[in-house]
C-alpha cells in the first residue's frame, strides 16, 4: 500500500480514537466501542446485496452475517448470561441454528433490521457492564462461571477475529482494505 492510500484511510477512518489512559473499566470500554466501530466501517458504504456477499463456499460468512451474529452474540453474553433475561436468542431457533448467516438477505429491511439491532443489543450491553462490577460472575450456557471483566475481554477477542473475517470480506467485494 502507497503512503498516499494509507494516509487516505487515516483520513477517511470514521472511528473515534480509543482514549488510551485511564482505569482498567475505562480501557476495556474504550478498546470494545473501537472493535464494534471497526466491524459497523468494514460495513460501510455497501449496498445491501454487498453486505450479503458470501465468502467462498462451503462457508455463508457475509458481512451482513457478521452483524446478525455480533447482534445474537452481544444478547446471549449479556442479556441472556449475565442478566438472566428470558428473551429470544436472534436469527436462531429450531431447525435453524445458522439462522445469522443462512438468514442475511440482500435486502435493505434486513439491513437495517440488522444494524439497528446490533446497535440497540450493543447499549444494553454498556448499561449491564455500568451496573455490575467486574469481578461480578455469573455462569454461561454450559455452566462455566465467568467474571463481567472476562466476558468483556471476550467479547474483544470475539470482534477482532471476526473482523479479521470482515478484512477479507471487504477486500473481496471492492478491494478495500483497512486498519
Amino acid at each position: 500500500m502507497s503512503e498516499t492510500q494509507r494516509a487516505q484511510m487515516i483520513d477517511d477512518d470514521p472511528r473515534t480514537p480509543v482514549d488510551p489512559v485511564g482505569d482498567e473499566r475505562h480501557l476495556l470500554g474504550e478498546y470494545l466501542r473501537w472493535q464494534r466501530e471497526t466491524l459497523a466501517a468494514k460495513c460501510a458504504d455497501l449496498s445491501p446485496e454487498q453486505l450479503a456477499t458470501r465468502s467462498v463456499e462451503p462457508s455463508t460468512i457475509s458481512l451482513l452475517g457478521l452483524v446478525r451474529h455480533m447482534a445474537r452474540v452481544e444478547r446471549g453474553w449479556f442479556r441472556q448470561c449475565v442478566e438472566g433475561e428470558d428473551v429470544a436468542t436472534l436469527y436462531r431457533g429450531p431447525g435453524n441454528m445458522d439462522g445469522e448467516w443462512d438468514d442475511a438477505a440482500g435486502t435493505q429491511e434486513c439491513v437495517d433490521d440488522a444494524f439497528a439491532t446490533r446497535r440497540a443489543e450493543c447499549l444494553a450491553s454498556d448499561e449491564i457492564i455500568a451496573r455490575h462490577a467486574l469481578d461480578d460472575t455469573f455462569e454461561d450456557h454450559g455452566g462455566w462461571t465467568w467474571s463481567v471483566r472476562g466476558l468483556v475481554l471476550h467479547m474483544i477477542e470475539e470482534y477482532a477475529r471476526h473482523i479479521g473475517h470482515a478484512d477479507l470480506l471487504r477486500e473481496r467485494i471492492d478491494g478495500r482494505l483497512g486498519e
